[in-house]
């Protein structure tokens, strides 16, 4: 992975994060926290969309609207397993 990819990777999680954690309100872990479950969820929605068959596309937009919808998915899970 170049140096460049992996930066627009994060840039994406990171506003991934922070639109996911302003949908799941009360869900979230502070700015910070969000940021990191939007990288990770950026990371998940790269690699579990294309295997479903979902077309990320190759704009800055559309990575970050399936960003965004890998990152509320994971605080929806990771508050489900909190609440237990």
């Amino acid at each position: 992975m170049e140096f460049g990819s992996l930066l627009a990777m994060l840039f994406v999680g990171a506003i991934a994060g922070w639109l996911s954690g302003r949908i799941m309100k009360g869900r979230g872990f502070g700015v910070i926290g969000n940021i990191i479950v939007g990288i990770v969820g950026a990371f998940l929605a790269g690699t579990i969309f294309p295997a479903l068959g979902f077309s990320v596309g190759g704009g800055m937009m559309s990575s970050i609207f399936f960003a965004t919808i890998g990152a509320v998915i994971l605080l929806f899970l990771i508050g489900l397993v909190k609440k237990v």
